[in-house]
């Protein structure tokens, strides 16, 4: 069995290296990095670290080095293939079948790497003769002195289709096509694909060229592409690649940024001006394996696209393709440049000075789908306004992260009900009074609280004279009266359960009323709200607690709402099982223990949350008791 160098690169992306030395070693955070003693040999200062970032792991003392397929090997005591497969198993990657092709392909990739090589020797040769001269001459248009044009090793392909075949002609002709230098043409001889063009050698991450990007010189050809890219080879996965990672890892390594700009001459021109932690995806809109990369270095990179719509089309296709990659820590920023500038382009009028601005002020990626979505489409009508909020639902459940999850929609919940329902000031003849500032200052206009009308109030106390005999069902009523804001957080998770549970559906149906009347209203909630739902008895939650915190009320009452909602659920589920029993009773039973383990669970969770309420309230108490003796009478 043969493994790709881009199989093995994926499964070195897959396993955090942290995890796995931390299984054996104590590990201790230390920045972006991880210390410990070395596990190879005796010491008692930590000169052992650990770097996800980088993908390896190095002792200063002993000189120990190596990634997490090494650490397997010298750690663990397996063989490499023991140890890839054993990684390959906790990664959810599938080992290659056994293929005797793979290790012909695996040895001619090892030579494809001296025909890209041999190749760039070629256009770099070409670039300095008399026939390069149109290309120095757009080289220096761009400002690119001869120090940029070593460096990123700008070539010319002169437009011959047969002068790479002779000049390479120590090489097969399948391994020129196979390096993506030719292209193959039934009934006609192989030809050179780049022709007429600035060639820019594309390397990995070892610095090893791998493909090549064009840009066509002669503008009359308005058929031809104006930039052109090798095609996917043995060596080259566009959809893999960043430009320039070769060279700005090392560099957003030190500064603790890398910046994403559209294409390669963006990065050169940033590069030329100072910012040399610049790459850029090679014709393609960024990959989620691309992203991987980047977060690689940096827990937050920075994407620089065009102020164009194009630009921005490609920055909210990358939000959406990071959506489901979101992890603690890990996000993107977002930089526009001002329409119709490159960085290129903005370098020149402004300077460096107003790039470096710009990537000091990046949107965060939940701002980017707030503002993409909210100018996606006019929203003068309820029904555009609610297409916003599905627009905004539908991103989130891209999320897999459960607690980032919960967090964009909330916050995402938040903007569209003040875009929605914007707050109103409530005129002087409502009735109100001014609140004196301090010393003597005018103050402001404070309206009294609104209260129910003679109607509302005897519905109001008609459904909440039928709620539910059920605890949890009468606390989650109590807390959403004493909490209003928070019924249109929960509204519908609620509507649902209002069928399925008709002892609480009249109290909902007034609380979700309210709700529409508090999201077109003033800002306080409804005075004597909370007075129709009285406490259950023994009731120990947080939000049906006075003077609890308002954030741990709301995050109790959320996690009571949730388990309010999926209970009926389960017990319909457990019926259905129960239900077919007689035609599959080993699946029936099977099914009937994992949702009772279900629902054993969640009733679990809301008694340890009320416990611990109550121990922190009886501990309050004791506190307080304590504090009241005179001082003869402390224990």
């Amino acid at each position: 069995m043969t493994l790709s160098p881009q199989w093995l690169d994926e499964l070195r992306a897959r396993v955090a290296l942290s995890g796995v030395i931390g299984r054996t070693t104590k590990l201790q955070k230390a920045g972006h990095e991880w210390k410990a003693c070395c596990p190879f040999h005796n010491e008692n200062t930590p000169s052992f670290t650990v770097s996800d970032q980088k993908g390896f792991y190095h002792c200063f003392g002993c000189g120990a080095h190596g990634d997490v397929i090494r650490w397997m090997t010298d750690q663990r005591g397996l063989s490499f293939m023991d140890a890839v497969k054993e990684l390959a198993g906790e990664a959810g990657l599938e080992m290659p079948a056994p293929d005797p092709r793979e290790a012909r392909q695996a040895e001619r990739r090892a030579t494809l790497h001296d025909v890209t090589a041999a190749a760039q020797d070629w256009f770099q040769g070409n670039l300095l003769s008399n026939a390069g001269a149109r290309a120095r001459d757009y080289l220096k248009s761009r400002g690119f002195n001869d120090r940029t044009q070593e460096r990123f090793g700008f070539g010319f392909a002169p437009d011959d289709r047969q002068a790479l075949t002779r000049a390479l002609a120590r090489f097969d002709m399948p391994m020129l096509i196979d390096a993506g230098l030719l292209i193959e043409v039934e009934g006609r001889d192989p030809y050179a694909r780049f022709r007429g063009r600035l060639m820019l050698p594309i390397r990995d991450a070892r610095g090893r060229v791998i493909a090549f990007g064009g840009r066509i010189l002669e503008t009359g050809k308005t058929d031809a592409p104006k930039y052109l890219n090798s095609p996917d080879t043995p060596l080259f996965d566009k959809g893999r690649t960043l430009y320039n990672l070769d060279r700005a890892g090392p560099i957003s390594r030190r500064s603790g940024r890398v910046v994403a700009v559209e294409g390669y001459m963006d990065v050169i021109a940033l590069a030329a001006a100072g910012i040399e932690d610049a790459v850029a995806p090679l014709g393609t809109a960024l990959t989620e394996r691309q992203i991987e990369l980047l977060w690689r270095l940096v827990e937050r990179p920075l994407l620089c696209f065009d102020g164009d719509a194009a630009g921005q089309r490609a920055s909210f296709r990358a939000a959406t393709r990071a959506l489901p990659l979101l992890r603690p820590g890990h996000s993107l920023g977002f930089v526009t440049l001002p329409e119709g500038l490159d960085p290129d382009d903005l370098v020149k009028r402004d300077g460096a000075e107003a790039m470096e601005r710009l990537l000091g002020e990046p949107r965060s990626l939940l701002d980017t789908l707030w503002e993409h979505e909210r100018d996606a489409a006019p929203l003068g009508t309820p029904e555009e306004k609610a297409g916003l909020k599905a627009r905004l639902l539908a991103h989130v459940e891209d999320i897999q992260d459960q607690d980032i999850k919960a967090l964009y929609r909330r916050e995402l919940l938040e903007r569209f009900s003040a875009f929605a329902f914007p707050r109103r000031e409530s005129p002087r003849k409502d009735g109100g009074k001014w609140i004196k500032g301090a010393g003597g200052r005018r103050g402001s206009w404070t309206p009294e609280r609104p209260t129910l009308s003679p109607e509302a109030a005897g519905q109001l106390k008609r459904a909440a004279a039928g709620g539910s005999r059920d605890k949890l069902a009468q606390a989650v009523l109590a807390g959403l009266a004493r909490y209003p804001r928070e019924i249109a957080w929960h509204a519908e998770a609620l509507a649902r359960l209002a069928p399925v549970d008709p002892a609480i559906a009249a109290g909902l149906d007034r609380l979700l009323a309210f709700a529409d009347t508090l999201e077109a209203g003033p800002t306080p909630p409804i005075s004597g709200l909370k007075d129709y739902f009285p406490l259950p008895d023994r009731a120990h939650y947080s939000f049906l607690t006075e003077g609890a915190d308002p954030l741990t009320a709301r995050e109790d009452l959320a996690e009571a709402v949730a388990v309010l909602v999926e209970r009926p659920a389960l017990d319909a589920a457990i019926a259905k099982a129960t239900a077919r029993f007689a035609d599959d009773p080993d699946g029936s039973w099977v099914e009937q223990q994992r949702l009772r383990k279900r629902k054993l669970e969640i009733e679990s969770r809301l008694g340890q949350m009320a416990r611990k309420r109550a121990a922190e309230a009886a501990h309050k108490e004791q506190i307080e008791a304590s504090s009241d003796k005179a001082p003869g009478e402390q224990e």
